[in-house]
C-alpha cells in the first residue's frame, strides 16, 4: 500500500525545486538531475508527483504563492504608500543580486509560454497578475476597468524595463525609465482622488 505524501514535505520541496530551476532554468528541467542535486531519488519526486508535468503545475503554483506573499509582505501594500513606491520597492526586491535567478526564471516561462510551450502551465503569476495589481490600484480608489488598464500597461512596462537590465545590465539608464514610470502611475492615481 503507497503511503499518502506528507503536505508539509510536498511544500518544502517545492520551495527546493523553486530554488533549484531559479539556478537552472525551466528548459532543462529532468526528473533525474533534479532528484540528484536535491540529494533525493527520483522515487521521492514521482511520491509527491505523478510526473514531471504535475512537478512543473506545482512548482509554477508554488513559485506564483512566494511571490504574491511577498508582494503583500511590502510596506506599505495595504497602508498609505503611493503605487509607485511599491512599484519601486518591488523593483529593488526583484533586481538584487540574490533575486536576480528568480526574476530570470519568470521571464524564462514568459518566454515559454509567449511560445505556447507551456499549454495548461502558465501560473497564476504570469496569467492573473494585472489582476493582482488592479487590486491594488481599486484599493487606492481607481475605478474596477481603469485598474485594469493601468495595472497592464505598468506590468507590461515594468517586464520590459527589467528585460532591458537583464539584457544590457545598465542599471542606471533602466531604473531612470523606471522612476518616471512610478511618478506616471502615481499620477494616474492621483486623478482618481
Amino acid at each position: 500500500m503507497a503511503r499518502t505524501a506528507d503536505p508539509n514535505r510536498r511544500a518544502e520541496l517545492l520551495d527546493q525545486i523553486v530554488d533549484y530551476l531559479a539556478g537552472h532554468g525551466l528548459s532543462t528541467l529532468s526528473m533525474r538531475p533534479l532528484a540528484e542535486h536535491l540529494g533525493k531519488s527520483t522515487r521521492v519526486l514521482t511520491h509527491h508527483f505523478a510526473d514531471k508535468e504535475e512537478l512543473l503545475s506545482a512548482t509554477m503554483e508554488r513559485l506564483d504563492e512566494r511571490h504574491r506573499a511577498w508582494l503583500r509582505s511590502l510596506p506599505g501594500w495595504t497602508g498609505s504608500d503611493s503605487v509607485g513606491t511599491i512599484i519601486r520597492h518591488t523593483w529593488d526586491w526583484q533586481s538584487s543580486e540574490d533575486n536576480l535567478p528568480t526574476a530570470r526564471l519568470v521571464h524564462e516561462i514568459e518566454g515559454l509560454a509567449a511560445g505556447g510551450r507551456l499549454r495548461g502551465h502558465v501560473p497564476r503569476l504570469l496569467a492573473d497578475r494585472s489582476e493582482f495589481v488592479a487590486g491594488l490600484l481599486r484599493e487606492r480608489g481607481v475605478p474596477r476597468a481603469d485598474a485594469l488598464r493601468i495595472s497592464t500597461l505598468a506590468n507590461s512596462a515594468y517586464t520590459g524595463l527589467q528585460l532591458d537590465l537583464l539584457t544590457t545590465g545598465d542599471r542606471e539608464r533602466v531604473e531612470e525609465a523606471l522612476d518616471q514610470l512610478c511618478a506616471l502611475v502615481d499620477e494616474w492615481v492621483a486623478t482618481y482622488r
